[in-house]
C-alpha cells in the first residue's frame, strides 16, 4: 500500500487517481492516517461486506418485537443448579 502525506497528495492528485486502481493509498497528516483512498471498485466490496454484517443495537433502538422476545425468555429448568453457584 502507497503511504503518503495530505500535502503530497493533493499535489499529485492526478497521479493518484490512476494508481488507486492498483491498490489503496494511505493519507497521513502529521505523521497520522487521516484516511485512505480506494478505488470505486474497492469501496463497493467494502460497502457489500459492511451490508451482510449482522446489525448491532443499542437497546433503546431494538424493535418492540424483539425486546418482548427478550422479556419473556425463561432459564431451561435443567440448569437451576447453576443458580447454586451465585450464592455466597
Amino acid at each position: 500500500m502507497v503511504s503518503l502525506s495530505a500535502a503530497t497528495f493533493c499535489r499529485n492528485f492526478g497521479r493518484y487517481q490512476r494508481e488507486v486502481q492498483r491498490e489503496p493509498i494511505e493519507v497521513l497528516n502529521h505523521g497520522s492516517v487521516s484516511g485512505y483512498f480506494v478505488s470505486p471498485s474497492e469501496y463497493q466490496a467494502f460497502r457489500e461486506w459492511r451490508d451482510r454484517q449482522p446489525k448491532a443495537y443499542h437497546p433503546s433502538e431494538l424493535p418492540e418485537a424483539v425486546k418482548e422476545a427478550i422479556r419473556s425468555t425463561a432459564m431451561d429448568p435443567a440448569h437451576d443448579h447453576l443458580n447454586d453457584l451465585l450464592k455466597d
